[in-house]
């Protein structure tokens, strides 16, 4: 039995549910595939809260900008120089948080 106090486990669809996107037509975050290729870690590909970061088969990263949180935990966790470059989206574009 799960206490009252404990939280309630929200699935990532439901938190999903719970967000806009206003994509905007350039990205903001690149991703270098070339860059990626050489990393062991794959930081960005656990890291990332919305599952945007996919390991491809030729040790390049997919990686899928038009549901980002702009969270930018991914620029954190890399430790390949220059392989991603993260700026704010441009003005009216990026994620809005609804009221539930």
């Amino acid at each position: 039995m799960i206490p009252a106090s404990a939280p309630v486990p929200v699935s990532f669809e439901d938190r999903m549910a719970t967000v806009d996107f206003r994509v905007a037509a350039d990205a903001h975050i690149t991703v270098d595939g070339d860059a990626c290729r050489g990393c062991s870690t794959r930081a960005c590909v656990t890291a990332c809260p919305a599952n945007l970061f996919v390991p491809m088969a030729d040790g390049g990263i997919l990686f899928n900008y038009e549901q980002c949180f702009e969270c930018g935990t991914c620029y954190l966790v890399c430790d390949t120089a220059g392989a991603i470059t993260w700026r704010y989206p441009e003005g009216g574009h990026g994620v809005a948080f609804r009221r539930s």
